[in-house]
């Protein structure tokens, strides 16, 4: 528990107040009062309920599905605040919607990663704390401080818990084996990596498997768990190659459309996120799903923030 705060005030919108509220008990501060409604049109309504002239400011809201509704209450508030007078505002997204878009990728298409960086800067976001960007690179594409935290502590704890039997971490693709690596020399596991061929957006072929699994127990580790198309032929082509016990961690669970049904479906025999996004509903429907929390580790940055003191030790 970290000791009360004068000056500091914590909102939320709609997309994880679960979250927030979680923070905010951690921090020991109650949550700011804010109604966030949309007309009978659609249009989102925002009202500021406290006083927050001279405050330093922190909105909790991860950009998740439904993104556009979840971005727009965002950037409304962080308006309503900043002409409230408040001193300093933080963007708090634990989850950065749209981070998938962040080059041009095929001719005439958006980089829609930096048009939301630019959004959050000019709606009045002074800095920015986020969890386990999908690509680090788009702390560059703003022009205020970005302060990426990772959710490597949170899963590890976990997974220290657990009795292994020869444990070997393996990378979905080709991109995430630094993350893969970095994740076994600390739980002293070998490493493996699924090659695999992405025909379409959302739809992945498994090819086949680079390192040795034959036998041991394996953990598929990602950033983030979409439609869980590649997780799920992941796993079969580990069972078809002789894994004993096969597991999944990633940090962001997106779940859209048949994720749930094909987790349920396959030989997956657990799947650990965090709460970076809201999964009350779904947390129901998955008998597989495991979340931890990383409000610990939220909250201990903010606190950090809001006392200009370093967060260089929490990047681990």
């Amino acid at each position: 528990m970290i000791k009360a705060k004068q000056g500091i005030k914590i909102f939320t919108g709609n997309a994880n107040p679960g979250l927030a509220s979680e923070i905010c008990e951690r921090m020991n501060i109650p949550l700011a009062k804010a109604d966030v409604t949309r007309f009978s049109d659609g249009e989102i309504n925002v009202q500021i309920l406290d006083n927050v002239r001279g405050s330093d400011v922190f909105v909790v809201q991860p950009t998740a599905a439904p993104v556009n509704r979840n971005l727009m209450e965002l950037l409304i508030m962080i308006d309503a605040l900043k002409r409230a007078s408040a001193s300093r505002i933080t963007a708090v997204l634990p989850y950065y919607g749209y981070s998938r878009q962040d080059r041009k990728v095929q001719p005439r298409v958006p980089i829609t990663a930096k048009l939301v960086a630019d959004l959050i800067t000019t709606a009045g976001a002074n800095r920015v704390l986020t969890i386990d960007l999908h690509a680090g690179q788009i702390q560059g594409f703003f022009n205020i401080p970005v302060d990426n935290l990772f959710a490597a502590s949170v899963l590890l704890d976990y997974l220290r818990t657990k009795q292994f039997k020869d444990l070997t971490l393996v990378s979905p693709d080709a991109g995430g084996v630094e993350r893969t690596r970095a994740f076994a020399k600390r739980l002293n596991a070998s490493l493996a990596i699924i090659d695999k061929r992405r025909e379409k957006a959302n739809v992945a072929q498994v090819m086949h498997i680079i390192g040795d699994v034959k036998g041991h127990d394996c953990l598929l580790l990602d950033d983030m768990v979409d439609t869980a198309g590649t997780l799920t032929e992941g796993v079969a082509a580990l069972k078809n190659a002789g894994a004993g016990t096969v597991m999944a961690a990633c940090s962001h669970a997106v779940l859209s459309g048949p994720a749930i049904q094909r987790i349920n479906d396959s030989a997956l025999d657990e799947i650990i996120v965090t709460n970076t996004i809201a999964l009350d509903s779904k947390r129901k429907e998955c008998r597989k799903l495991t979340v931890l929390s990383v409000a610990p580790l939220l909250s201990e940055a903010m606190n950090r923030i809001h006392e200009e003191t370093s967060l260089s030790s929490l990047f681990v």
